[in-house]
């Protein structure tokens, strides 16, 4: 590590707090978030295999579905087992370019996975306003469009945050970052040198994602409730409303515990750094968590497949 002005250095690696100021409970704190992530895990993971294996449910919806349930393997174990490794072992220290990495996978597969509930909304939207022309439009290819198309915007959104940070930042005042992954921000706060183009882009990223996305799959859900409304019979209304239940539910999951955590950030001076941290990790942990729940039960074909899994392991075979 090179030191410049007896202040600022050139770092090779940075070390990670975990949950500062809760050092003392990290092994306890390892249980729930061990716990959370191997259901995460599991749960994605069958999501996957079942809609695989049940042709029934080879349509738009379900293949977004899978599409959230990799995203959400993928930005779960981008800091579970790196943070399981700082409670069990100790092992705070990361690389320079493994930490550049962990950002990047961490609010890229975030920013892809708003784009797939957009993609979403558009399902929800064409199903209900225009059904004889779903099968027309959400195409396969076509979905798989909307999907890369998610994915490159992700790419193309995040991809300059660790490059802006390699090449404009390479001196720090400290290899501590007060949190348990590399976040954006809890690195950029580390730097010397002039940070507001980083402040800048990654509060234009923010707006982009969060506001614009939102506005979008709100103003779908206004003109699906419009077509509802119009529907004959209360009968209908309710049932075509109980489709979107899933994807509202889905939503509210992803958008509301990142609101909550960026406000705390932005607004919640007085608040310990240890809720933000902890804030920071759920909104990370709890869509993988509730996704496949949240299909698994208001989905009629997933749950029925689930029940029909579980009892062909319990039945007794015969020899």
């Amino acid at each position: 590590m090179l030191i410049y002005n007896n202040a600022c250095s050139v770092p090779s690696s940075f070390w990670l707090t975990g949950i500062p100021g809760l050092e003392y409970l990290h092994i306890w704190l390892s249980i729930p978030f061990g716990s959370m992530y191997l259901v995460a895990v599991v749960g994605n993971i069958t999501i996957l295999a079942v809609v695989k294996t049940e042709r029934s449910l080879h349509q738009p919806m379900y293949f977004f579905l899978c599409m959230l349930a990799v995203i959400d393997l993928v930005l779960s174990t981008s800091t579970m087992p790196k943070l399981l490794a700082v409670f069990w072992f100790g092992a705070c220290s990361i690389g320079l370019d493994a930490c550049l990495a962990q950002m990047f996978f961490v609010h890229c597969f975030a920013t892809v996975e708003s784009g797939i509930f957009l993609a979403m909304a558009f399902d929800r939207y064409v199903a209900i306003c225009d059904p004889l022309h779903h099968t027309s439009v959400l195409t396969h290819a076509v979905v798989g469009r909307l999907g890369l198309a998610a994915l490159l915007r992700g790419v193309f959104y995040i991809g300059p945050l660790p490059l802006l940070i390699r090449l404009r930042l390479p001196l720090y005042r400290t290899q501590v970052i007060a949190h348990s992954y590399c976040e954006h921000m809890a690195v950029v706060t580390l730097a010397c040198g002039d940070t507001r183009v980083n402040n800048l882009y990654g509060m234009g990223i923010g707006f982009l994602v969060l506001i614009l996305d939102s506005l979008a799959i709100t103003a779908s859900y206004v003109m699906i409730f419009r077509a509802v409304l119009g529907l004959s019979t209360s009968d209908a209304r309710f049932k075509t409303l109980g489709t979107c239940g899933s994807h509202i539910c889905a939503i509210l999951v992803f958008y509301i515990p990142i609101a909550v955590s960026s406000l705390t950030h932005r607004f919640g001076h007085h608040v310990p750094s240890h809720i933000h941290i902890l804030l920071a990790n759920f909104y990370l942990l709890i869509p993988p968590i509730l996704n496949p729940v949240v299909y698994a039960v208001r989905t009629k074909q997933i749950r029925e497949r689930l029940l029909h899994i579980i009892k062909s392991g319990t039945q007794p075979r015969n020899i």
